[in-house]
């Protein structure tokens, strides 16, 4: 799809397709079960599929049947919603080194940029909707804009679709849920260490100790640097820790406690500028030539940012039906930088040049999120019950005062005066070794968020029989919000201190039925709000004078979907129809004000596998479809475009094949749609394909290597637009040779 032409597509009758296919698969998931009951009678069949049977220590799997997170009141195949769960196995074949790596092999995900009022950090957008507030750890939301690592991560669970029944406020697009590295009942470490290009070097180690039959430790560590590949002048440092202890392991009643710790020190980098506008309305994209060009300042630019947190998880069963559950976390962050954003909307492109604008944040989150649950099974007049029911509450306080970063030459429009002082750069030959010697001090501006959540909610599994269930769910959320400080700039100058009390119901409803014992076929609805000030957490300006006294945005989802099991449950298949719609959405009107008139639709279809289709041959692969429109916007004029940075089609396949018991190779491919950057759908980047490779090697139970090559073919995208001035070149060709022992 180009800039100026949009692709004519006819999504009924594809979607009816692709789900036809998938339900058409039902006799041979009956031919499936009847194989394996005959298997059951005859152990020596030859057509037994039981040879996938293994060592423990050699066993994985990319399929996951059951979901973490308990509020999920009945297993993934019963769910009625798309739920893609990244497992370890598929974390650790694929190399992937931070969050936005392991989301890359989910479909229907792209990124998001920041700048200004949204600070730089992890941006996902889920089914065409921002996601960066929608971000958990265990169950229990992750606040403060951050770039997150994995080394403490075992799987990632993305849910699709509003849920604030499930979450709180937002979710609209959907939620991610990462998993963190527990303390297990038996003694092991692993140590790895990887070499690669770029002159990466990064060591880990996860290490499992049991003290006593009740009680064990486990520590992860982390070391990491590296350039960035394909990027002149940008490199990444950081590193982390994370030990846990279990008490009552093997015991009724269970307690979990836990302390993460990371510090990234990196070299910030915006990209490239985008394209000067000829005339209204043109199309903008990203300026062509080299993008190994880099426009930030060594001399000046930098990025600190920390992140602390405490963990406990204490849950104590009565019996096997009844159990209660509290979860606390506290976290802590810093988020330090300057950085250039190249020309920022200047003019200088056209003539050559590029204006080095310098945006900022010195910003502190503190917040303690607390999660009381119990959990029961029951049965009422032969009807059965599953239940999760709790009480969350949350606090978050963020300060933020951006320096004031100030050259010793005034104005933006590059002259000699400005590239002598080298706040501009050459468009064609950008020098990032410059020396600066303009100013740094904190500002006059800053800004005080303070976010209080109470929410209630319930859900219940209704199972009539082994063919029909009802999957319920409601939340009530008590939201509010504070933003307070001094403003200096455009939006005006002075103290300023505003209160935003919101309150909402969200809801899950879904009835599933099981024509085989193996499959399920589901129709859901669920609904999300977004209040004002929802993304406050994250330290971004949303609260402003303009929309302090707005309704939450209203969303509702309704998908059709279906879910099978094939070869003894070793492969997943499922398939899903849906509309996402977000209705009282915040717009300009035709007086300048800002008003709960717009209104956003998405229709689309998911496909998706995961698992082995051979003994020795595994899987794990989606492909998301999106017809997406803002079809009220407003007095801006942008009824009928594009949503911003959301593809059309998008796709991955991460596939592995054990050549030999100790040898295996893979590979996989991901496909991203082009995209508009801005609600206007002038700013425009295009379709990308990357294809990654690996192969690994068992020496012995000890010791392997793993090798893995990134955008094996050095495809240079663009993985980020913002809606302004400029677009994120995504990383080069990386090779990355892991030795890893195992103890």
């Amino acid at each position: 799809m180009g800039p100026f032409t949009k692709t004519p597509h006819s999504p009924k009758s594809l979607i009816a397709s692709m789900i036809g296919v998938t339900l058409s698969l039902s006799p041979v998931a009956q031919a499936q079960s009847t194989n394996a009951e005959s298997q059951e009678e005859d152990s020596t069949d030859s057509l037994s599929l039981d040879a996938l049977s293994v060592t423990a220590e050699d066993k994985t799997s990319y399929k996951v049947n059951e979901s973490a997170n308990k509020k999920y009141t009945a297993p993934l195949r019963e769910t009625p919603r798309t739920i893609t769960v990244i497992s370890e196995d598929v974390i650790k074949d694929t190399g992937s080194l931070t969050l936005v790596d392991a989301l890359r092999t989910v479909s229907g995900i792209t990124f998001g940029a920041g700048e200004g009022g949204n600070p730089a950090g992890d941006r996902p957008i889920i089914r065409g909707f921002n996601a960066e507030s929608d971000s958990f750890i265990d169950g229990l939301r992750d606040v403060a804009s951050q770039t997150r690592e994995i080394f403490n991560v075992e799987q990632i669970e993305v849910s699709k679709g509003p849920g604030s029944a499930y979450t709180g406020a937002g979710s609209t697009g959907g939620s991610i849920n990462m998993i963190t590295k527990a303390p297990k009942d038996r003694n092991f470490t692993d140590v790895s260490f990887t070499m690669g290009s770029d002159q990466t070097h990064r060591k880990t180690l996860d290490s499992n100790y049991v003290l006593t039959d009740d009680i064990a430790v486990r520590l992860n560590l982390m070391k990491h640097d590296a350039n960035v590949a394909g990027r002149d002048g940008v490199d990444v440092n950081r590193w982390g820790v994370a030990p846990s202890i279990t008490f009552g392991m093997n015991s009724p009643t269970k307690l979990t406690l836990s302390y993460y710790h990371l510090r990234n020190d990196d070299m910030p980098d915006y990209g490239i500028p985008l394209q000067a506008s000829r005339f209204t309305g043109d199309v903008r994209k990203p300026v062509g030539g080299d993008k190994d060009r880099f426009y930030g300042l060594n001399s000046r630019d930098y990025r600190h940012a920390t992140t602390d947190s405490g963990f406990m998880d204490f849950e104590h069963s009565f019996n096997e039906n009844l159990s209660v559950s509290n979860k606390f976390r506290y976290v802590r962050t810093t988020l330090d930088y300057v950085v250039s954003n190249p020309d920022d909307s200047q003019g200088n492109v056209p003539n050559g040049y590029v204006y080095r604008s310098a945006k900022s944040r010195d910003s502190t989150s503190d917040g303690w999120v607390n999660q009381t649950a119990v959990m029961a099974k029951l049965n009422t007049w032969g009807i059965g019950h599953t239940i999760n029911a709790g009480y969350e509450i949350s606090y978050q306080d963020t300060h933020n005062r951006p320096y004031s970063v100030t050259s010793r030459v005034s104005g933006s429009t590059c002259n000699a005066a400005l590239l002598a002082s080298h706040d501009c750069t050459s468009l064609t030959s950008p020098t990032y070794k410059d020396s600066w010697n303009g100013t740094i001090t904190p500002g006059i501006a800053y800004t005080d968020t303070r976010v209080e959540t109470q929410g209630i909610y319930a859900f219940d599994t209704v199972k009539f029989n082994d063919q029909w269930s009802l999957n319920l769910g409601v939340r009530y959320d008590d939201f509010e919000n504070e933003t307070s400080g001094y403003a200096s700039g455009r939006g005006g100058t002075g103290p300023f201190d505003r209160e935003k009390n919101t309150t909402f119901w969200s809801y899950q409803l879904g009835i599933v039925f099981n024509p085989l014992p193996n499959g399920s076929i589901y129709a859901g609805w669920a609904t999300s709000r977004n209040p004002v000030g929802e993304t406050a957490g994250e330290g971004s300006s949303e609260n402003t004078a303009a929309n302090e006294s707005l309704d939450p945005e209203r969303n509702q989802n309704f998908e059709l979907g279906t879910k099978w099991d094939f070869f003894d449950g070793r492969l997943g298949v499922n398939a899903a129809v849906f509309r996402t719609k977000k209705d009282n959405a915040r717009q300009t009107d035709e007086d300048g004000r800002t008003r709960n008139i717009g209104k956003t639709v998405v229709d689309g279809f998911e496909l998706g596998v995961s698992g082995n289709l051979t003994d020795n041959w595994q899987i794990f692969a989606n492909y998301t479809y999106l017809d997406h429109e803002i079809e009220s916007a407003g007095a801006t004029g942008n009824d009928g475009n594009d949503i911003p940075s959301t593809a059309e089609n998008s796709g991955s396949i991460w596939t592995t094949y054990k050549l030999t018991p100790s040898f295996t190779v893979g590979g996989g491919v991901n496909y991203v749609d082009s995209r508009y950057g801005n609600d206007a759908n002038t700013i425009w980047v295009p379709s990308y394909t990357r294809w990654d490779g690996m192969a690994s090697y068992k020496l012995s139970k000890n010791v392997d290597f793993q090798l893995n090559v990134q955008n094996m073919f050095n495809k240079r995208y663009y993985d980020q637009v913002y809606a302004s001035h400029y677009a994120h070149v995504a990383p080069g060709r990386t090779a990355l040779l892991s030795t890893n022992f195992h103890f």
